[in-house]
């Protein structure tokens, strides 16, 4: 799929937190949610630094847009995340009424946007959001390969 170019560049802000996160040994994931064009949140996976499990980077980046605008109802926002959502925060996205979810990659293991799941659209509760997937995949997996690859051989030396 051919993405516009402002999608571009919301995904490549994204990619810069999760390189946020990427330098603070966290699982580098890096969220940005937009309203009018312009970015008013964003996030990055902070769950160690944080001792938080439920301080990922799309938490992080709603807390921030709600605070922006003075509202937790993000009905007339996007968000773009490096990964795709889990279950707590495609719930909580659902619960902020956000309108479009950009994801760079699949997450086969705990993805609740098609992977495993299919939260955000199946339609079981009074709001749906759009998917979209794949803007910057191949460097959001470059990110979370480097990650791994380093926590592995920590463990091993």
């Amino acid at each position: 799929m051919i993405f516009d170019e402002k999608d571009y560049k919301y995904m490549f802000s994204a990619l810069q937190e999760a390189e946020n996160a990427l330098e603070l040994n966290e699982v580098p994931i890096g969220a940005v949610i937009v309203h009018s064009g312009k970015i008013i949140g964003k996030g990055f996976n902070q769950t160690e630094s944080l001792k938080d499990p439920t301080a990922h980077a799309e938490m992080i980046a709603i807390t921030a847009a709600a605070n922006n605008l003075g509202n937790w109802r993000l009905n007339e926002c996007d968000i773009y995340v490096t990964l795709e959502p889990c279950v707590m925060c495609t719930g909580a996205l659902l619960n902020a009424r956000i309108r479009t979810i950009y994801f760079a990659e699949f997450d086969p293991k705990y993805g609740a946007c098609g992977s495993l799941y299919n939260i955000a659209e199946e339609g079981k509760v009074n709001h749906t959001i759009k998917l979209y997937s794949g803007i910057y995949s191949q460097e959001s997996q470059e990110l979370l390969r480097k990650f791994f690859y380093k926590i592995r051989n920590e463990n091993y030396n």
